[in-house]
């Protein structure tokens, strides 16, 4: 796949973005803000995940959601991963002893099996193929699997067509407003469960979405 300016230049300034964000953020601090931070959010959509569960963490970061999922069985994937480990002392692969870590897009990530939940948390408008994305992630799971989404979703169409237009959202090639995104998992066979507002801003507002596919 031939990698776009605007989405080696998103994928540029997302490491610049983690390296300043966590330059004053104790390794152990933040941990345990992200920790509780992972699990309130789990809280909020009544996510439980059985002990035996596989678990999809993509776009994962150096600190995704798979820092809370000690009992699963988890593949956790990014094409940044071997960055943030040269580069960030916040994130260690050897910690999390249950994680399959992959450094791999979203769109090449190839699956040995299908995953009871995928979790694509901030991270499905930062890649550089949408539709190919989309389709991977939805497919990768099992008949009546749960999809958990978090997204920024526009507000508003003219700044919607604006930011698709020039780079007033660099670390972000996909512009979508909510319907957008939801259609998107419909049509691709995961029934919308619950849409959860998570925070209100003014050009975009932050949800988690909950959908489960079709068992046929």
């Amino acid at each position: 796949m031939k990698e776009t300016l605007r989405w080696k230049l998103a994928q540029y300034f997302e490491k610049r973005w983690w390296k300043n964000y966590l330059s004053n953020k104790t390794v152990e601090d933040y941990r345990v803000w992200k920790k509780d931070y992972w699990k309130k959010l789990l809280a909020a959509g009544e996510i439980s995940l059985a002990n035996d569960s596989k678990v999809l963490d993509t776009g994962c970061g150096p600190a995704g959601v798979f820092i809370v999922l000690e009992n699963q069985q988890v593949t956790a994937i990014d094409p940044l991963l071997i960055d943030y480990e040269k580069q960030l002392q916040h994130f260690n692969k050897s910690d999390y002893k249950n994680v399959d870590f992959i450094h791999s897009t979203i769109e090449n990530f190839k699956r040995e099996n299908y995953f009871d939940f995928v979790f694509c948390m901030n991270a499905i408008n930062h890649v550089q193929d949408y539709e190919t994305a989309m389709n991977n992630l939805t497919e990768s799971l099992k008949p009546s699997g749960v999809f958990i989404l978090t997204i920024d979703a526009h507000n508003y169409s003219f700044f919607k067509l604006l930011f698709r237009a020039i780079p007033g959202d660099i670390l972000h090639p996909h512009q979508y407003n909510l319907n957008e995104y939801k259609s998107h998992l419909l049509k691709r066979g995961v029934e919308i469960e619950k849409e959860i507002l998570l925070k209100k801003e003014f050009f975009f507002n932050h949800y988690m979405i909950i959908g489960r596919k079709n068992s046929k």
